[in-house]
């Protein structure tokens, strides 16, 4: 192992870069060349390679997104455009590669893996949704973001005296929605992995009304409804008034959490080591606190589930 390649794929996360930097500095320091792969999957077809030393990853650890940007490909999911980057890769002298970001990318790194390139998957995902790990990067930092946003709707909820209905990020996760809901003293949290159920809004809102609570914060991840339907549907039925703010891209921008640049700090740095050991078709997981290497496709063939546990304790304690 004399080169490796680095690439980030999939939606941008905080704390990217600093994977990025790990990932760098620990090859530098085994005596390893480092070649950074812009664009993702489609900057490996278009052979978009750039020699990173030292100096390329000089103050990015504090940075959100990723210095090496990230794109879709729709050819690299074809058997053909797989094996043109195996050509790619080869013709670039690259030896092994780490693949940074969510199960998409996992999946084109497997892909590149079963052809013969050692691969090494570092998770990136706001969403926390991979297998195989208690957190991925960028998702703390996310969660901080939706917090910051809950406490500033707050003071204009109560000035006004109003529901809020907040739109967060998780088309099939609810991660988001219930650590940022439970943090931030949401009424209710409506999540993918949960039907909702509009009554039990209501009856939390009207409980809330009854004994003198003057606004309410709602939390609705994106993937489990909208939050301009719950609003029109908590006016229709109650009459009372509502604001929707659906937080977005916001989510996903920002300075990285001291957690997030820590892990990502971790997580690239073993990802090298796995190289090293002649490791292949792993991602770097961190469970009760340890870096482990789990399998790729047992990664993929596991989503992380929703805490049910801390869900009904944000129920409880929104009493």
């Amino acid at each position: 192992m004399n080169r490796i390649g680095m690439l980030t794929s999939g939606g941008d996360a905080p704390g990217m870069n600093a994977a990025i930097r790990a990932v760098v500095r620990k090859s530098i320091y085994h005596g390893l060349e480092v070649v950074g792969i812009k664009r993702g999957f489609d900057g490996l077809l278009k052979k978009e390679f750039v020699k990173l030393q030292l100096g390329s990853v000089a103050d990015i650890i504090h940075r959100g997104g990723t210095i090496l940007h990230t794109a879709r490909s729709e050819e690299f999911k074809t058997e053909e455009g797989q094996r043109k980057g195996v050509n790619n890769l080869r013709d670039g002298g690259i030896d092994g590669l780490v693949v940074i970001g969510g199960d998409g990318s996992f999946k084109g790194a497997l892909a590149l893996a079963k052809l013969g390139v050692p691969v090494i998957g570092v998770p990136a995902t706001i969403d926390n949704d991979v297998g195989g790990t208690d957190l991925t990067i960028g998702f703390d930092t996310a969660v901080n973001n939706v917090v910051d946003a809950i406490n500033k709707i707050r003071d204009t909820a109560t000035s006004h005296e109003r529901i809020f209905i907040i739109e967060v990020m998780g088309r099939h996760a609810g991660h988001i929605a219930l650590y940022a809901g439970l943090s931030g003293g949401a009424e209710s949290i409506l999540v993918p992995e949960i039907p909702v159920d509009i009554d039990e809004v209501i009856f939390k809102l009207q409980r809330g009304i009854n004994r003198g609570k003057l606004h309410s914060i709602i939390i609705v991840a994106e993937g489990a409804a909208s939050g301009l339907t719950i609003g029109e549907e908590i006016k229709k039925r109650m009459g009372q008034e509502t604001r929707v703010t659906i937080l977005g891209h916001l989510q996903r921008g920002g300075t990285p959490t001291a957690l997030d640049r820590m892990l990502a700090s971790c997580m690239g740095a073993k990802a090298v080591d796995l190289l090293l050991e002649g490791e292949s078709r792993k991602m770097v997981g961190i469970v009760n606190g340890q870096l482990v290497a789990v399998d790729i496709e047992d990664a993929l063939s596991r989503k992380r589930a929703l805490n049910r546990e801390l869900w009904e304790l944000a129920a409880i304690l929104a009493i």
